[in-house]
């Protein structure tokens, strides 16, 4: 793995994924729109990833040992990326997400079971629909058509789709529990949304019945993707740190770290806070420990990131 390609990257995790990179000795490339500079020491190309021609004229007669793409958000973009790197790559790294699993965004998906955590077979990308009249080409109007949430989480499964059955490369989906900050600014505010409503005295709101999910934090989603790069092994991957948590462990995290409880509040439906599932919602990771990667614990790690945030907070 000594030449790689980055799209995306600019932030979060992305930046470290590309620091580790570097400082293993891997040439590095960053492919972007030019909103960020990428770390220093790496080659950066500006270009649109949705715009086949710019893209292969700024990737020129470059090739790559692996590429990790950080933002296919989409079939149009996969498939884009598919012809683009025809011939550049014998390995593609796609990072995916939980979210391909939930149940609430597609009536294909069968409800996990509580208890039992979803393992990579939930969805196959190479049988996974792809309808054609689809407007994936403009992003928004699929948000219109399908709403955010069911637009991200069925965009990812058909970009998955799109390379298990049309690219000319070894294809990799990391599918990423929900990622918390503890070396970044987590630029989601999930984590500090539960923060400064417990820090300001205000009721969390959350479901009566609520179920557990996975985690995974910055900087082991960044380090799980390099070894990725690098690895043997082609399909889906669930990446998530071992241990489940549900929405009353992080409030207890926080207690203890300000020594301020949460105030719940019972609601229903999608006005409970992040994190606050009304059905199961958790990752088995087993396939990529049996690959050799080796997995923190969310319960070891989940103060540093209350603490991280709480730091945020104060220099604020």
């Amino acid at each position: 793995m000594n030449n790689v390609c980055v799209i995306g990257g600019s932030r979060y995790f992305g930046v470290r994924l590309i620091e580790l990179l570097r400082d293993a000795g891997a040439r590095v490339t960053v492919i972007n729109r030019g909103s960020a500079p990428p770390p220093p020491g790496v080659t950066h190309l500006v270009a649109d990833r949705d715009d086949a021609e710019r893209l292969g004229a700024a990737l020129g007669d470059r090739g790559f040992d692996a590429v990790i793409d950080q933002v296919c958000y989409t079939p149009y973009q996969a498939a884009i990326a598919c012809r683009v790197f025809a011939g550049r790559t014998p390995r593609y790294v796609m990072t995916s997400t939980m979210e391909v699993y939930d149940p609430a965004t597609s009536g294909l998906i069968t409800p996990a079971v509580p208890g039992v955590p979803v393992t990579e077979e939930a969805v196959d990308p190479a049988s996974w629909p792809i309808p054609s009249e689809q407007p994936w080409h403009d992003p928004r109007r699929m948000a219109d058509v399908l709403g955010e949430a069911t637009s991200y989480a069925e965009g990812k499964r058909q970009a998955e789709a799109v390379f298990a059955g049309e690219s000319a490369f070894e294809f990799v989906t990391v599918r990423t529990a929900h990622v918390l900050g503890i070396a970044a600014w987590d630029f989601t505010r999930r984590l500090g949304h539960y923060v400064e409503r417990i820090l300001a005295g205000h009721p969390v709101d959350v479901h009566r019945d609520r179920f557990p999910t996975s985690f995974i934090n910055d900087e082991e989603i960044a380090d799980l993707l390099f070894w990725t790069a690098g690895a043997g092994y082609a399909g889906a991957v669930n990446a998530c740190s071992h241990g489940e948590l549900d929405v009353t462990d992080l409030c207890d995290a926080i207690a203890a770290e300000t020594g301020r409880a949460a105030d719940y509040r019972l609601v229903d439906g999608a006005e409970a806070s992040p994190f606050s599932f009304d059905r199961y919602y958790a990752m088995d990771n087993g396939r990529a420990a049996r690959l050799g990667y080796a997995f923190s614990t969310a319960a070891d790690w989940l103060p540093k990131a209350v603490a991280a945030v709480i730091d945020l907070r104060k220099g604020a």
